[in-house]
């Protein structure tokens, strides 16, 4: 195997790392809103409750705020997926980054279950968090088994 068949697409390089910001972003927002509930700008009407989601007991892990949570899973998720991280010849690292989305999207699916399930409503910005991730979990799909070697491309 050569480093060429290691070697990812640029698109997925800044595709993941534009991503990884737009996460980093919205778990900001939400940290925010956690601290100064009025600063949340969310529908309150219907399904859509961004308010009751984000006070409700399971918008806290042993008593960390869940957003908190997705800021520190984002600065990783950042760092990781930055064009430089991607060129990185250390193995580990890209392992990690495929690992820590795999984890992520299980979270991410435990989160969609509490919110649709056990609190009845839906948080729009939550939702836009849960979609990069989803998206993150679809590119790293693609071109993590190349680059970590476990399938070989077509020639």
């Amino acid at each position: 195997m050569t480093d060429s068949d290691l070697r990812v697409p640029r698109w997925a390089e800044y595709t993941t790392f534009a991503l990884s910001l737009v996460g980093l972003g919205l778990s900001i927002y939400l940290s925010y809103t956690h601290l100064h509930p009025g600063a949340l700008v969310c529908s309150s009407s219907g399904v859509i409750n961004c308010a009751k989601v984000t006070t409700s007991a399971e918008s806290h892990v042993l008593g960390i705020p869940v957003a908190y949570l997705g800021v520190a899973n984002y600065v990783v998720m950042t760092a990781i997926n930055s064009p430089l991280a991607w060129r990185s010849p250390w193995r580990w690292l890209h392992v990690a980054r495929f690992a820590l989305v795999v984890l992520a999207m299980g979270f991410v699916l435990w989160l969609v279950f509490a919110e649709v399930i056990i609190i009845g409503n839906i948080c729009e910005y939550c939702t836009m968090v849960h979609l990069t991730t989803f998206a993150l979990l679809l590119v790293l799909t693609r071109v993590s088994p190349y680059q970590l070697g476990w399938v070989s491309r077509a020639r």
